[in-house]
């Protein structure tokens, strides 16, 4: 198998990083109103699938089709002739290197000879006896070198041929899933509770709706670079136990976008209600004292997010004006990273701001509004 060389580009990594959730954001709301709610297969994500994991049948896998079997057959099959692949060179390099042997200890019997010395003639003859025997593992080596060679091209160009075959069958075959779809009884997961609590019509105010949708917006983009992760680390595994090429940027250029995920999607769990949060007394009060509860204790909250936004601010300017970069060799930058941290502190205070204001509303009027700790019911 050849070896990869690729290296992640920073612009195309932090293109990604904006471009892949817009992009994916669209082809599922643009998806979910032209099939009314419905679930329906889309031919640009098909496409994507083709391309990023085509080699393994993803897209058949996708589109539910058997023939994904096909695809997985010939992938498993490359794999275990790869591992086959690095024995014989392993044995192509040492039969090699017993020739090199052989012919050293030649060049020096035949020196012996030259200066007369005792048993040279016998020593010749084993070096040439030991040269015959290298020849032979050598050609042994290189023969069974090109059968495994072959073989593995010819399981390369049949993964290939597949691919492009489904390059044009593709539409053809999401029509035929839609089509199947339709006359199946299939229907999506639903939950009205969790559908509830994205409502953004049910809030009180004009500021906690605007608040709640965009802390929504970016919850819900943020998310997909989970997507754009198996995505990732799928190419390191096939990278390095494939073809035997292991990344220098895929481990940390995720858990770096796993860091920047954690700080903007901060006011999106607040909105849910999904902080870890000591409730033991909190959930037996009425709801009048839920609020009032809240506004107490968001003395302490609006400390944490000033505090972040502040210094997070601070290590962003500081990054920024020297271009600071990762230590390692794919050298990114760091500032955009950083920049992380007051932006997803700013959408946390909003939220947390939009809170208050319901929590106020609700100790003044309880019917005004529903606080987020109750739009999940128990039970």
């Amino acid at each position: 198998m050849p070896e990869l060389n690729f290296v992640l580009p920073h612009w195309l990594y932090w293109g990604g990083l904006i471009g892949f959730p817009l992009v994916t954001y669209w082809i599922y709301h643009a998806r979910r109103e032209e099939a009314g709610g419905t679930a329906r297969a889309s031919l640009p994500l098909a496409y994507f699938l083709l391309l990023v994991g085509g080699f393994m049948g993803v897209h058949r896998l996708y589109l539910k089709s058997r023939w994904a079997i096909a695809f997985i057959l010939v992938f498993v099959a490359i794999l275990f002739v790869n591992v086959e692949v690095r024995d014989v060179r392993n044995q192509i390099s040492d039969a090699h290197n017993q020739v090199r042997l052989a012919q050293l200890r030649i060049d020096r019997a035949e020196k012996a000879i030259a200066r007369g010395r005792n048993n040279a003639e016998q020593k010749m003859e084993q070096a040439r006896a030991a040269m015959e025997d290298a020849k032979e593992g050598q050609a042994g080596a290189d023969e069974k070198g090109e059968r495994i060679e072959i073989l593995s091209m010819a399981l390369g160009a049949l993964s290939v041929l597949l691919i492009l075959i489904d390059a044009l069958l593709l539409p053809g075959l999401v029509r035929k899933a839609n089509e199947e779809g339709e006359s199946g009884p299939a229907p999506g997961f639903e939950c009205p509770l969790v559908e509830a609590e994205h409502d953004d019509g049910k809030e009180p105010f004009l500021f906690n709706r605007m608040v709640s949708h965009i802390n929504g917006v970016v919850g819900e983009l943020v998310a997909y670079w989970s997507v754009l992760a198996v995505f990732v680390y799928y190419y390191e595994v096939i990278a390095r136990y494939v073809f035997n090429s292991p990344t220098n940027w895929a481990h940390e250029a995720m858990f770096l976008m796993f860091g920047m995920q954690y700080l903007l999607a901060g006011g999106f769990v607040l909105r849910e209600g999904a902080h870890v949060r000591v409730d033991v007394l909190y959930m037996h009060l009425p709801k009048r004292g839920k609020a009032l509860l809240d506004i107490l204790t968001s003395v302490f909250f609006f400390i944490f997010t000033l505090t972040l936004i502040w210094t997070g601010w601070t290590f962003f300017m500081d990054s920024y004006e020297v271009n600071e970069v990762s230590f390692t060799e794919w050298a990114v930058q760091y500032w955009p990273i950083k920049f992380a941290l007051p932006l997803g502190g700013a959408l946390l205070l909003l939220q947390g701001i939009a809170q208050l204001v319901k929590d106020i509303a609700v100790l003044i009027d309880p019917g005004v509004a529903e606080l987020d700790t109750e739009v999940r019911p128990e039970g």
